[in-house]
């Protein structure tokens, strides 16, 4: 029989097909390190009998003496899913044996492609052999090997083979960068595993590690008990140390991770956290923990027990409700920063429940923060049992504008008046709840002008106690009970002018704003402790907020319009200016801001913000606050950013003076730079650095080289900080690398 056909062949063509795929899609490898892709497990259970063969080829003859069937050409054979192709393929009945060669291709269901020059294959499902493989998986790795058998239906055996994750990263001779060569790969199905005997580690052709053997999970598996790479860790206060990681998975929803840190001055440093995972969320705990060999002077240093336990979660109750927790506890302040495992001043313990549904919103804490530095005094920090914010938005409008009821309440108690803003009033307990109702409405008017309508309510009660008595210095308040009501309406009127030429197209858009908040505010600020409207930064994004302070303790009283303009031009490639200006006015009623915030007299500062972009890469900003005479600049901020071929790096400065009674009681002065360039060949140089000008010392330098392409990943890294003029400089170095679906490791010293 001769001829380009289309046909269907017998079950046992049928069935070899079947084996054939079976045996070139069960070389897999670890899962990704660098790009976490998931592992789609290849098809290999025999098909039925009844499903037919699809063959399309140049050539097809049957010989019914050997009863041997030959297809050549381009053949093309299509089983179920299962795609095979070869210039020449050939089924011996009498033996049961399919053997493809010539430019071999099989792509199975799953996704793995499998390329040889020769395959033979019988159809017990248990035993095939295949000659100059390469095996394309589904987590971007490739198997090549001289030969590759399969045994016993669930082993293949590769001989001489070489394993890689790089696709477009390769050396000059045309190789991957790294792959890892072995005398023999054994894939064991059953077990899931990669075995390799001899596995040389090769970089650019130049073995880096070697090992008699190493067993891998293939890419089936995303959690195995086993060793994970170590890595070198060190401090002035440890030593050097070695960190040996243990990984233990005993069932598919809770493993537990050994960290242990074998260090030089302190000893042994235990590191072991759980993770669980339930039906409804998950959670994990981590805990720390040594008996130090070489205790030292300060707080918590002289103790030779010291550790400490993390652990956060999250479940949900339902659709609408979560729940969950943040913790952490060590036994000193100084333990979690010394071991270099947390570096924050203050922690944050959390027990929160949240609801969300529709156009509704519910949140619920208990908080609690505690010192992590020596620097900052525990006594000094709150506990707030609860803090509460609920929002809804109505689904109907009323009136043409949207209704919004919040709710805030919070009770907060500490052990002294004072806290780490050493400016702002805090008592020992206070009590709030706000609750607001607030409506907008956006219109369209004829001529083009968009009005914004709103009015808003608030009743606010606050319960305190020993808030510092501004009329009588050194002295507190006894129980107070603060009730206000702060009705505020507004209407804000924005005019967009369009205009578009050859140039490019601008709008132009004066804004102007009017607000009345009846009442006056400096009446009860002596009164109420001022929890969370601590800061205040006042600049060209929060020139038309309704309330400019950052919380509710605080808010902003009397009649006031706020004036601006903004302008926008765009080019047709991409080239662009911004830019805004305006300023506040108090018409009537009390002022509620304080000297140096810029709000506090009859006329704001003005502020200001500009950004061009003149080509594609290039891109200049400023925005500033001034005094309305221009005698003064109190906040500014200027940055270059420059991106073209292998450069891109910015420039910046930042000046924002004092404001004593917003916490921020110095002047802050810096001069800030990064930049990265690209070496070629997948290497790049980067650096950063901040200079305090008020000081005039470094608060950091640093210079990094990494190497990164689509496999690999590394990096050498060293910085030098200083937290103040005074403070001693730390040196950190860092060197990691990662190979894709292998891993990696790391080096880091603090000193």
């Amino acid at each position: 029989m001769t001829g380009h056909k289309k046909l269907g062949i017998s079950a046992q063509f049928v069935s070899a097909l079947a084996v054939c795929a079976a045996t070139m899609a069960i070389w897999p490898a670890p899962a990704s390190a660098i790009i976490e892709k998931p592992f789609r497990e290849p098809l290999i259970q025999k098909q039925p009998d009844s499903r037919q063969v699809k063959v399309d080829a140049s050539t097809i003859t049957y010989d019914p003496k050997t009863e041997i069937a030959t297809a050549t050409g381009k053949v093309v054979l299509i089983y179920g899913p299962y795609k095979l192709t070869a210039t020449h393929v050939t089924f011996n009945r009498k033996t049961n044996r399919l053997t493809a060669n010539g430019s071999v291709v099989l792509k199975e269901p799953r996704g793995n492609v499998a390329e040889a020059t020769q395959m033979s294959i019988d159809l017990a499902f248990r035993d095939g052999f295949a000659k100059h493989v390469r095996a394309l998986l589904t987590n971007d790795a490739s198997i090549t090997a001289v030969y590759a058998t399969r045994k016993d239906g669930r082993l293949t055996i590769f001989e001489k083979a070489t394993y890689t994750a790089c696709k477009d990263c390769q050396t000059r001779s045309g190789r991957p960068l790294w792959e890892l060569v072995t005398d023999k790969t054994v894939h064991d199905q059953q077990k899931r595993t990669l075995a390799h005997t001899n596995p040389k580690l090769q970089i650019a052709g130049q073995t880096v590690f070697a090992f008699p053997y190493l067993e891998l999970p293939d890419p089936s598996v995303r959690r195995r008990t086993g060793f994970l790479f170590p890595s070198v860790r060190g401090t002035e206060y440890t030593g050097f140390g070695l960190v040996t990681p243990f990984f233990w998975a005993p069932a598919p929803n809770y493993d537990v991770t050994l960290r242990p840190w074998f260090t030089l001055q302190q000893g042994p440093v235990a590191d072991v956290e759980w993770r669980h995972r339930l039906k409804s969320g998950r959670y994990n705990i981590r805990a720390y923990g040594l008996n130090q060999l070489d205790p030292q002077s300060g707080e918590g240093d002289d103790e030779e027990w010291r550790g400490a336990v993390k652990s956060a979660g999250k479940f949900a109750l339902n659709q609408d409700w979560d729940w969950g927790w943040n913790a952490i506890l060590s036994s000193d302040r100084a333990f979690l920063r010394r071991y270099n495992f947390d570096t924050r001043n203050i922690g944050t313990n959390e027990l929160f429940l949240t609801g969300l549904w529709d156009q509704t919103y519910i949140s619920a804490k208990a908080l609690h923060f505690n010192s992590l530095s020596t620097s900052v005094d525990p006594d000094k920090l709150p506990d707030a049992l609860p803090y509460v914010d609920v929002e809804h938005i109505l689904p109907n409008q009323i009136l043409g504008g949207n209704l919004e009821f919040s709710l805030n309440g919070y009770s907060i108690q500490r052990d002294e008046t004072s806290s780490p803003f050493d400016t702002v009033n805090h008592g020992t307990n206070q009590t709030r709840l706000v609750s607001k109702v607030a409506w907008k409405r956006e219109d369209t008017l004829a001529a083009g002008q968009l009005l914004t309508t709103f009015a808003s309510l608030r009743n606010d009660l606050y319960l305190t106690e020993n808030v510092p008595d501004a009329t009588a210095p050194g002295g507190e308040r006894d129980k107070e009970t603060v009730h206000r009501i702060l009705p505020s309406a507004g209407v804000d009127l924005r005019w967009p002018f369009i205009a578009s030429n050859d140039w490019g197209s601008h709008v132009i858009t004066p804004v102007a704003q009017i607000i009345a908040s009846p009442g006056n505010a400096n009446d009860d600020q002596d009164e109420i402790g001022n929890e969370d409207a601590v800061t205040l930064n006042f600049d060209h994004s929060s020139l038309f907020l309704e309330d400019r302070h950052t919380g509710l303790d605080r808010y902003e009283s009397g009649v006031r319009t706020n004036i601006g303009l903004t302008y926008n031009y765009l080019r047709d490639d991409g080239s662009f200016v911004r830019a805004s200006i305006g300023e506040s006015f108090h018409l009537a009623g009390e002022n509620s801001f304080f000297s140096r915030s810029g709000l506090d007299g009859p006329s704001s500062d003005i502020v200001a913000a500009l950004t061009v972009s003149p080509w594609q890469g290039v891109s200049l900003s400023y925005e500033g606050r001034f005094e309305e005479d221009l005698s003064a600049i109190n906040r500014q901020e200027a940055s270059l950013g420059l991106s073209f071929d292998r450069f891109s790096g910015q420039a910046g400065y930042l000046f924002i003076d004092k404001e004593p009674a917003y916490g921020r009681i110095v002047t802050e002065e810096y001069a800030l730079a990064n930049a990265r360039v690209g070496l070629g060949g997948g290497w790049n140089l980067t650096g950063n650095m901040s200079y305090d000008l008020q000081t005039y010392f470094f608060r950091n330098r640093a210079i990094g080289l990494e190497f990164d392409c689509d496999c690999m990943n590394a990096k050498l890294s060293y910085a030098q900080l200083k937290s103040n003029e005074n403070a001693d400089v730390e040196h950190r170095v860092l060197f990691s690398f990662d190979f894709a679906t292998l891993g990696g490791t790391s080096f880091a010293s603090r000193f």
